[in-house]
Parts: structure tokens; sequence; C-alpha cells
């Protein structure tokens, strides 16, 4: 998810850059929703530590 997230920031970035504003402004929106749900997974893994239970990939 993490490569997906960067892909699109470059995607954004690149396209940003020559012009393409509307394919600049869906890779930026897809990034920030990948983000902040890597965010909330993230958030969720440390609360359940915190509790002490254990997630095991």
């Amino acid at each position: 998810m993490f490569q997906l997230l960067l892909f699109c920031i470059v995607v954004a970035v690149i396209s940003g850059a020559l012009g393409f504003t509307g394919i600049a402004a869906g890779a930026a929106t897809i990034a920030k929703i990948i983000f902040f749900f890597m965010l909330a997974g993230i958030a969720l893994m440390l609360i359940l530590a915190v509790m002490g239970l254990a997630i095991l990939f």
C-alpha cells in the first residue's frame, strides 16, 4: 500500500509540473485517501498493542 501511495504522489507531482492539473488533482486525492487509511491502520495497531492484543501478520 505504501508503494501505491508513493506512486500516486510521484504521478501527481510530475503531471502537475507538466500542466496536467486534472490528472494531478485525481492522483493527489487518491494519495490522500490511501494515506488516511494507512494512518487509521497504524493507529488501530498501536491501540491494540497498548491493550495487549497482538496482531500477527
